[in-house]
């Protein structure tokens, strides 16, 4: 099954935010909260639509988040739990955009750091382990894995430039088969980093600092 890739970029601790914190939220993240709740909702109608059942709805996973646990025993609720999360940074982040459809994802984005390694890009810049990073790490509680996804990943804004940088000095090194993608991934990159430089010299309250990738079937 292919899997779609996208992003949007948001500040991590927006994020955070709403997990485990119900009761204590402001009256804005409420009204955030209440547009998460929609698309929790919504997101579970097209479950249902397609006869999956996670064991878990993702409306009752999210209020799961909110309370500060994710500890369902159903066999896929991890699922339900990170396209719940999903929504939540959705809410706080910018418009989605997609970075492609891979049939194997990881095994490409792999194979695309074992070039990259092998062509001289230092190990902190090299894309998979960010792209399957998995949930942030401050979170106060363990959110499970779900083995056939969705799967989220991040991705510091401080390092798109970093990694576009050394990624385009390599470029007409690597392999013709993932100069492409390569390529797709340098220029996205440099329009996050150009955008996160503006808005963070330009814009008082903007405090976004993290690429957000989702990976959905």
């Amino acid at each position: 099954m292919s899997r779609i890739i996208s992003y949007n970029t948001a500040d991590k601790a927006d994020v955070l935010s709403f997990l485990g914190a119900a009761g204590n939220l402001t009256a804005d993240q409420e009204r955030v909260l209440g547009m998460v709740r929609e698309r929790a909702r919504r997101s579970q109608e097209e479950l249902d639509r397609q006869g999956v059942d996670w064991g878990l709805a993702i409306p009752d996973a999210l209020e799961h988040l909110v309370a500060g646990r994710a500890d369902s025993d159903a066999s896929y609720a991890a699922g339900a739990y990170h396209r719940a999360l999903q929504h939540i940074i959705d809410c706080n982040g910018s418009d989605p955009a997609e970075l492609g459809v891979y049939s194997k994802p990881s095994t490409f984005f792999g194979l695309l750091d074992d070039e990259l390694s092998r062509c001289g890009v230092s190990g902190d810049l090299l894309f998979h382990p960010y792209l399957f990073s998995g949930p942030p790490q401050e979170i106060p509680f363990r959110i499970p894995y779900p083995v056939d996804g969705p799967h989220i990943g991040m991705f510091p804004l401080a390092k798109a430039k970093p990694a576009a940088d050394a990624y385009r000095a390599v470029l007409d090194r690597v392999q013709e088969s993932f100069r492409y993608d390569l390529r797709e991934l340098i220029e996205k990159l440099e329009f996050e980093h150009s955008e996160w430089e503006y808005a963070t010299a330009e814009i008082d309250w903007y405090t976004q600092d993290t690429i957000f990738f989702s990976i959905t079937g």
